[in-house]
């Protein structure tokens, strides 16, 4: 071979290495249309196998979507987005993701991956019962339980149904994969209640190709979510009546209310009579204590839909269900599936076997209960122990809490933020719920905590509007009509100008509905 044919093949050896680092050339994408988004996006499959101790064994195609920046000269680090559930897909959240990101999708590349068992990564879904079946499973839990018992004898029908294999550690190995794929040396994290989990988790494992995260309704790896569940549920609706007692119209309208949650409580179980809240047909069902803090507990994620409760809970204490049962049935509006399978593989291995030991009746209800009854005979994955732990974070951390969220409130973010080190900054937006990025402000803090050019300028962002986010106010019934007096006036539509005294020699003035 010449020394030129040597060169030139070099040459080439060089650029194909050099072309398998550069976007989508490892992970072929091809352009998509989407749901919610008013662009092309770039979709593709990335394989990985299903157990990664048997590479060459079954494979699952990972679903990933990229939103393009809009701009030419788009910085090289994209942002990967975690969903939350955990059970939700990210590529259904697509509409969503833009609209909140859409100053960081100028310059950066948005990526969205399915997580293997949601989307279509190896879905893991159940089937999704009609409203009245929907509405039985959630007043008996013993039919959720069977239900779900079926759910997974068929999963583990699939091909792909080894439910040991959906872990969040395995689960980040495959975003890693993604990362490599599409060439990035290091990438933004943006999570969402499970998501954060995720974010940690890929913190954690892969901290050198983090640049920057942000977590929002932090749900810790070592939280226990059954355990935890129950006890700040509690937390936010006595939060509630604390501070419908403080506000001077909520506590002359409810000023019992109190005194009304616990009588309706021991009035339970009884039959009732109510409406399918979606359906509208009347039914004859009977309403558990359990059923009915489920149903209390919903709203609380949302303070607009929080600010019913009041009102809903005294209309239950007087034998009318309708009103708490349609505002726990309309906090189901999520725009993506829950994948029931996924969401049960991630906390039958992660959090139920750190459950403590059953103490008792107490125990065997609410979160712990169901968990505790649907993982007996669930397959569990393998957790690392290092999963457990939160290590010094080497990039700036961004964690955000609503004060009022009944899932994540801000002492899980406050507790991860000291273990991450000084590169960790929590905020708390004291009158909100669960996730605050859909506040305008704090969306604008995250675009200037990722797109501020050095860690010192992104940990000193401006994050006071957390504190000037009101509370709604406690709904109050309209009042009924009242009757109006008819004036049966022939002449006018409107109320007449005022009139004033005609000058001396000058003609009346005409009417206005003079022709």
């Amino acid at each position: 071979m010449s020394r030129r044919s040597a060169w030139r093949a070099a040459l080439a050896a060089a650029l194909a290495l050099a072309g398998a680092g550069a976007w989508g050339a490892t992970l072929p994408l091809h352009a998509c249309r989407l749901a919610g988004l008013e662009h092309d996006a770039q979709c593709g499959v990335l394989r990985r196998p299903l157990d990664p101790g048997r590479p060459q064994g079954t494979q699952i195609d990972l679903h990933v979507v990229v939103i393009p920046a809009l701009a030419r000269q788009k910085q090289p680090d994209p942002i990967f987005f975690f969903a939350g559930g955990p059970g939700q897909s990210a590529v259904g959240l697509a509409g969503t993701v833009q609209a909140f990101m859409q100053r960081l999708g100028q310059r950066r590349d948005l990526v969205l991956i399915d997580q293997r068992g949601t989307g279509h990564s190896a879905p893991l879904q159940c089937d999704i019962p009609p409203p009245e079946e929907a509405l039985a499973r959630a007043l008996d839990r013993s039919r959720e339980v069977a239900a779900l018992v079926a759910c997974r004898a068929k999963l583990q029908a699939l091909p792909w149904g080894d439910l040991r294999f959906y872990t969040t550690t395995i689960a980040m190995a495959d975003a890693d994969a993604v990362r490599i794929a599409l060439g990035a040396q290091q990438v933004d994290l943006v999570g969402i209640s499970y998501g954060t989990r995720a974010a940690l988790e890929y913190l954690r494992a892969y901290p050198l190709h983090v640049r920057r995260a942000v977590v929002d309704g932090v749900a810790p790896p070592d939280m226990v979510l059954p355990a935890s569940d129950d006890v700040d549920g509690r937390a936010a609706l006595d939060k509630l009546f604390a501070d419908c007692a403080a506000d001077k119209t909520c506590a002359q309208a409810h000023p019992a209310l109190v005194a009304r949650w616990e009588a309706l409580q021991a009035s339970l179980p009884r039959a009732v009579d109510i409406h399918d809240p979606v359906t509208g047909r009347p039914l004859h069902v009977t309403i558990t204590a359990e059923a009915v803090r489920g149903a209390a507990r919903r709203p609380l994620y949302r303070p607009e839909q929080a600010a019913i409760l009041p009102y809903a809970i005294e209309e239950a204490a007087a034998g009318r269900f309708d009103v708490l049962m349609a505002i726990a049935s309309s906090t189901n509006d999520l725009p993506t599936d829950l994948s029931e399978g996924q969401h049960f593989s991630v906390i039958c291995s992660e959090d139920v076997p750190r459950l403590p030991a059953s103490s008792g009746p107490a125990s065997e209800q609410g979160a712990q209960g169901l968990y505790r009854a649907v993982c007996a005979q669930w397959p569990r994955g393998a957790v690392p122990p290092a999963f457990y732990t939160i290590p010094p974070s080497p990039a700036p951390v961004l964690l955000m809490s609503g004060g009022l969220d009944p899932v994540t409130p801000p002492r899980h973010a406050e507790r991860v933020a000291r273990a991450l080190g000084p590169k960790a900054r929590s905020v708390v937006v004291a009158n909100n719920g669960h996730n605050v990025m859909a506040i305008a402000c704090m969306r604008d803090a995250v675009f200037r905590f990722i797109a501020a050019a050095g860690e010192a300028e992104a940990l000193a962002v401006d994050l006071g509007c957390a504190a000037r986010v009101p509370r709604p106010p406690a709904f109050t019934p309209p009042l009924p009509a009242r009757g109006v007096q008819a004036t049966n006036d022939p002449d006018r539509f409107d109320d007449p100008p005022p009139r004033t005294p005609d000058a001396p020699g000058t003609p009346p003035t005409a009417s206005k509905d003079s022709r």
